[in-house]
C-alpha cells in the first residue's frame, strides 16, 4: 500500500492525476503481454491494474472478455500471472501493481494463499470484481492479513452505509465505476458523481479513481475535473494492441499527458 501512497503524494505535489493501465496477463500470450505491460511503463502509465483471466468476468465488455478468453487459450494461470508480476517487481521498484480478477480464481486457490503469493510475488493490491462491499470482508481479512490492499468498488447509486464500509475496508485506492453496466470503450461517459465522492471524502476513504469507459483524454481530464484523483483506462488500450506495443505506449502517452 505504500507505493500507492508514494504515487498519489509525489502526483498531488505536482499537482497532477494518476493514470492507471489495465491489461489482461497472458493476453495474447504471457511473453507477448510482458512486452505490452512494459509499453504501458514506456507510456507514462503512473499504475498497472493486471487481469489474472477467468472464465466468466461479468464485470466486463467484450474486448476484455475476449482478451481473458485468449489467455485462457493461451494457458495463462494465476501461478503464471504471479510469476509474471514477481518479474514486473524485479524491474520496476517503485509502480504500483494491482491485480484485477473474479471471487472463484481467489477461492479455487484459498484466500489466504491467493493473497500470500500475490504479495510475494510484489502486488500492492487486489480487486476482486465481483465481491460487492456487503460480501467483500473475508477478501478483505486475508488480503489485510497478508500486506495487500483490497481495493474496493463503488458506484454513483452505492448507498452511504456501504460506502461507509468501502472507506472503512479499502486500501490502496477506491475504484469508482464512471458509468453504469461493464467495461468498454464505446459509450459516453458522464462525471455526475459529487454525491459519490463528498460521501467518499467524509468517510476518509482511501483516493477516488475512475475506471468504465476511459478511453481518451478528454475523459481522463473530465475525471479529474470532477474531483477524482486518477482515471484508469482499460479496453482502449486492449482494443490498440493490435497495432503493436509502440502504438500501446503513444495511447497511454497521450492519456497520461490529460493528467497534467
Amino acid at each position: 500500500m505504500r507505493r500507492y501512497r508514494a504515487m498519489f503524494d509525489r502526483l498531488a505535489a505536482r499537482s497532477e492525476g494518476a493514470l492507471g493501465a489495465f491489461l489482461m496477463i497472458g493476453d495474447p500470450d504471457l511473453q507477448r503481454s510482458e512486452d505490452f505491460i512494459e509499453a504501458l511503463i514506456d507510456g507514462g502509465a503512473d499504475m498497472l491494474e493486471l487481469g489474472v483471466p477467468f472464465s466468466d468476468p461479468v464485470a466486463d465488455g467484450p474486448v476484455i472478455q475476449a482478451a481473458a478468453n485468449r489467455a485462457l487459450a493461451a494457458g495463462t494461470t494465476p501461478s503464471a500471472a504471479f510469476d509474471l508480476v514477481a518479474r514486473l517487481r524485479a524491474r520496476h521498484a517503485d509502480i504500483p501493481i494491482g491485480l484485477l480478477t473474479y471471487a472463484n480464481i481467489v477461492v479455487a486457490r484459498g484466500r489466504e494463499a491467493f493473497y500470500a503469493r500475490a504479495a510475494a510475488a510484489g502486488a500492492d493490491s487486489v480487486l476482486v470484481a465481483d465481491a460487492p462491499a456487503f460480501e467483500a470482508e473475508p477478501f478483505v481479512r486475508a488480503a489485510r492479513a497478508a500486506g495487500v490492499a483490497p481495493v474496493l468498488i463503488a458506484a454513483a447509486n452505492t448507498p452511504e452505509d456501504r460506502l461507509k464500509k468501502i472507506a472503512e475496508w479499502g486500501g490502496g485506492y477506491t475504484y469508482c465505476v464512471a458509468r453504469a453496466g461493464v467495461t468498454g470503450a464505446d459509450r459516453e461517459v458522464r462525471f455526475d458523481h459529487a454525491r459519490l465522492l463528498a460521501v467518499l471524502k467524509t468517510h476518509a476513504a482511501p483516493p477516488p479513481v475512475f475506471g468504465f469507459g476511459i478511453a481518451a483524454p478528454d475523459h481522463v481530464r473530465a475525471a479529474l475535473a470532477a474531483g477524482a484523483a486518477g482515471a484508469i483506462s482499460g479496453s482502449a488500450i486492449v482494443e490498440r494492441m493490435k497495432d503493436g506495443p509502440a502504438a500501446v505506449a503513444a495511447l497511454v502517452r497521450r492519456l497520461k499527458e490529460a493528467t497534467q
